[in-house]
């Protein structure tokens, strides 16, 4: 029994790593991709190049004259920054309010918060941009930062459910103490429930970066000044309809554009996990 368990253990880890290995191709082939010239990029099947162009890297930071990639980091990082904010701030603020109290109509604004969580967001997207317009706010980064503080963003309803799940699990009995000591309600979420849910929040901000990150739509809708354009809209600028775009030094953008993500799930990777899991089992 136990040699068939043993055996059973490594074949599941095996199939893991093999899985892995398979997810991690593209990547793999998308750095070695950054040090090919044009040609090799679109013809080759090899993953190593025949020599190695580090100037792909030089040439692609310059391929959106007369700007330069630093500039369109610069923009995406301040969009994400206020989209997660919003996201911690009324996922936190909502999530405890449906787990911890009890008011009119809680059932139908629960299902409304389902409702959005499972309506395609194409099917707001006229209506959102003749708001903006009118607002006169195309061009800006309000579009985004305004919808994630009001729990309507990318992600909003799925961020306010899953604090929701994870501050259910939190016992009643800690906030019943605080309520005995003198605390308001504020306190109790800021003193207690913030640093319990911590696991929670920091999924939530994973979440809201890499979907902000990447979030090539609403960025293409909103935003139309060169200045203004993020990461995804630069990449986008980099190519042209007539085919002679300069891959590898597209594709060596690509892999910069990766970079933050990546460094960013590894640093919260634990958090991330604990959070996902412990929000999950809650019924």
């Amino acid at each position: 029994m136990k040699t068939k368990a043993l055996v059973k253990k490594l074949l599941v880890h095996i199939a893991i790593i093999l899985f892995g290995l398979l997810m991690f191709y593209p990547i793999v082939w998308l750095f070695f991709a950054s040090f090919k010239e044009s040609a090799e990029v679109l013809n080759s099947y090899k993953i190593l190049p025949e020599t190695f162009h580090f100037e792909n890297y030089v040439t692609g930071w310059h391929l959106v004259y007369p700007y330069t990639f630093d500039r369109f980091f610069l923009n995406s990082f301040m969009l994400v920054i206020l989209c997660i904010i919003g996201s911690l701030m009324i996922s936190l603020v909502v999530g405890y309010g449906f787990a911890r109290f009890d008011f009119k109509l809680k059932g139908f604004l629960f299902s409304v918060l389902f409702l959005t969580i499972m309506l395609p967001t194409t099917t707001t997207l006229v209506s959102k941009y003749l708001i903006f317009s009118k607002l006169g706010w195309l061009n800006t980064l309000l579009p985004f930062a305004v919808p994630s503080f009001l729990g309507v963003g990318v992600g909003g309803g799925f961020f306010i459910y899953l604090l929701y799940q994870f501050i259910r699990g939190i016992p009643r009995e800690l906030d019943e103490s605080a309520e005995i000591d003198g605390c308001s309600t504020f306190r109790i979420m800021t003193s207690i429930i913030l640093p319990l849910a911590k696991s929670a929040l920091f999924s939530v901000m994973i979440f809201a970066f890499l979907w902000n990150w990447d979030d090539f739509q609403n960025q293409l809708i909103y935003l139309s000044d060169v200045r203004k354009f993020t990461i995804p809209l630069a990449l986008r600028a980099t190519t042209d309809v007539a085919g002679t775009s300069n891959w590898g030094a597209i594709m060596a953008m690509s892999f910069c554009s990766m970079i933050p993500a990546i460094v960013l799930f590894f640093s919260l990777q634990r958090y991330f996990v604990e959070g996902i899991s412990t929000s999950g089992i809650k019924g």
